[in-house]
């Protein structure tokens, strides 16, 4: 029987980050990487977004597994996540598989080591049908690694962040044989980093980086405050290398900078100079030439130390006068007005700041050249340009069309969308879930649009609240309506605005008393309405409108009807709930109230049940090692 295979758009299209793909064959699902991003300035309080966990509740009996590409928050940023409630396989080399197991560690408190399992570049995973092997790339961490996912129609190749560069160290080589083995064998499809597809430049033409560092750090007399990612070895091996060439002992401040420091250390891939590291109370007791401070963490969380620095609020350091600031990473999109703030923040401080510049940017992603010499390697029928927002997809088709591919056998593609193999061409067919998961602080997938709008009305417009008390039985308002604002209007000078408001509470309530039948939601609806009216009516505003409605003279069983009547009204934006049909919940929700906000199961969570998958790996067998 032919395999049906699949290829599904999980995230990482048409974006930045988040990057997660899906590759079905029959009924299998290999899941390739299982990344996050970081929000706009639109996002208003969001910490990260991950893909859409329903796809983990609607498919997740069929995942074979994770298999890891790298160890970067694009690649595995989701795992945290996707682990508290889905006990599936993951695969990656060791580095990868260690800084996985720091993340999952750091966010849940716990980890299941029996779930991560470490391969390399000589690992085939036979799935009976499907076996999965891995190729070595380059990227800007070590251990980085493409997956080759082999069907009996040919191979799909799904490269993770890579590049072309000769001059790479061992560690970080690009195997050139394995790619060539592939080759061979047909390659079906390939999906391709997008990320650099617009630069013109060789990776062997880009800046010398560690060069540049050196003299920042040499042509500074003070002490010396860098931001980093920690997961960027290759950066944090250059600023200790530069920190020792200069006579500074660094002091680590940050997200899981220790163990993955000793991690990378162990590894052999990171080399830190004896005696160098220092505690934090040796500060004091050492000359300020001769400190460096390295505050690490996701793109986000460094900027926001760094503020802390600056206006005392951090528990250890404090930006003065003399200060240099190095900013080691080239900021994203998406945090480029954080940076810009955080630099004003130090510089009023008395601090300066210097920023790794785009113009000395070395990519850890492959340029136009590069993604064409795949393209000639590899010879791929079909390309599914991935990992990139839309113009880079695009140029990654103009690419490949230039170096020989046929247009219709390109594909670009959005998030969700899910390409069926059917007569030797791609297809789209029914999509696959694909929307955004934000995660605000613990919450999972309870922060959603109507969320975000109201945050974005709160900084614009305010918030007005309305509290007032009624006797339901005697039909009348016990006590004037109690109205405040917050961010709306001034209040002093306003008091039209306010009586006014409270007019219309009263008018409203009498109007609701002198109806047939008396109804709670009703009641509140009819005052958020008419309140949001007048208000826009007055001011030409539009704040969040919040009713409260107390009752006194009521007896219990009236109270248990009003409550359950509210619970009904918050909700209504809970269109269905669609439950997996084998764990048979829908009735316990409904009967037992089991609704939580705080869901991690896309956005509901079951009877607190925790959705177990398990997979036995059925073989797993090593090619042997290639004699040079």
């Amino acid at each position: 029987m032919t395999q049906q295979i699949k290829i599904m758009m999980l995230g990482g299209v048409r974006e930045n980050g988040k990057n997660m793909y899906g590759v079905q064959v029959d009924d299998e699902i290999f899941v390739l990487d299982a990344g996050l991003k970081y929000p706009d300035s639109s996002l208003l309080g969001i910490d990260i977004v991950i893909p859409d966990l329903q796809f983990f509740a609607d498919y997740g009996d069929r995942v074979a597994g994770i298999f890891l590409t790298h160890g970067h928050a694009d690649a595995i940023g989701a795992l945290p996540y996707i682990l508290r409630d889905y006990d599936i396989p993951v695969f990656g080399s060791k580095l990868t598989i260690e800084l996985a197991k720091i993340a999952v560690q750091h966010e849940n408190k716990q980890c299941n080591d029996d779930l991560f399992h470490v391969i390399d570049e000589d690992t085939e995973i036979d799935f009976n049908n499907v076996t999965i092997s891995f190729f070595k790339t380059t990227h800007s961490l070590p251990d980085s690694l493409g997956i080759d996912v082999s069907t009996e129609k040919g191979e799909i190749v799904y490269t993770g962040d890579f590049k072309f560069d000769p001059s790479a160290k061992k560690d970080y080589r690009m195997d050139f044989v394995r790619l060539a083995d592939i080759s061979r064998k047909g390659v079906l499809a390939l999906l391709s980093d997008s990320t650099n597809s617009e630069s013109v430049l060789q990776n062997d033409q880009q800046p010398d980086i560690e060069k540049y560092i050196l003299n920042v750090f040499k042509n500074h007399d003070g002490r010396i405050i860098v931001a980093s990612k920690a997961s960027n070895i290759v950066r944090v091996q250059e600023i200790f290398q530069a920190a020792a060439a200069t006579e500074r002992k660094v002091f680590l401040t940050g997200r899981d900078i220790g163990r993955i420091v000793y991690t990378a250390m162990q590894m052999g891939y990171l080399n830190v100079p004896k005696d160098i590291l220092i505690h934090g109370k040796d500060l004091k007791n050492i000359p300020d030439k001769n400190i460096l401070i390295l505050e690490t963490g996701r793109m986000g969380e460094p900027l926001k130390s760094l503020q802390k620095m600056a206006t005392n609020r951090h528990r250890m350091i404090k930006i003065k006068n003399g200060d240099l600031v190095f900013i080691a990473t080239t900021p994203s999109h998406s945090v480029e007005t954080m940076v810009a703030q955080t630099s004003d923040i130090i510089y009023r401080s008395g601090g300066i700041v210097k920023q790794l510049g785009y113009d000395k940017h070395t990519s850890g992603h492959a340029t136009g050249r590069d993604l064409q010499m795949l393209i000639d390697t590899l010879k791929p029928k079909y390309l599914i340009p991935v990992i990139g927002e839309y113009r880079l997809l695009e140029i990654h088709k103009n690419l490949a069309v230039e170096a020989g591919m046929d247009p219709e056998n390109i594909y670009i593609t959005k998030n969700g969308d899910c390409l069926l193999l059917d007569d030797d061409k791609f297809y789209l067919t029914d999509p696959v879930p694909a929307e955004d998961t934000m995660i605000d602080g613990s919450g999972v997938g309870d922060v959603g649009n109507i969320v975000l709008r109201d945050r974005e009305i709160l900084s614009d417009d305010g918030i007005f609240i309305a509290a007032v008390t009624i006797d339901r039985k005697k039909k009348k308002i016990v006590a004037e309506p109690l109205v405040s604002t917050r961010g709306f209007i001034y209040i002093k000078e306003s008091h039209d605005v306010m009586d006014g408001a409270s007019d219309v509470i009263k008018t409203t309530i009498s109007n609701n008393f002198n109806h047939k039948k008396f109804d709670w939601t009703e009641l509140k609806q009819d005052l958020h309405t008419n309140l949001e009216k007048f208000l826009y009516k007055e001011t030409g505003r539009r704040p969040v409108v919040l009713p409260i409605v107390m009752e006194v003279n009521q007896n219990r069983h009236r109270a248990m009807v009003r409550r359950q009547a509210n619970v009904s009204a918050d909700h209504d934006d809970i269109e269905a709930v669609k439950a997996n049909s084998n764990l048979n919940v829908i009735s316990q929700i409904v009967k037992k109230g089991t609704y939580s906000n705080s869901a991690a199961v896309s956005k509901y969570k079951f009877n607190n049940r925790k959705i177990k998958i398990k997979r036995d790996i059925k073989n797993v067998r090593f090619r042997p090692k290639k004699i040079n």
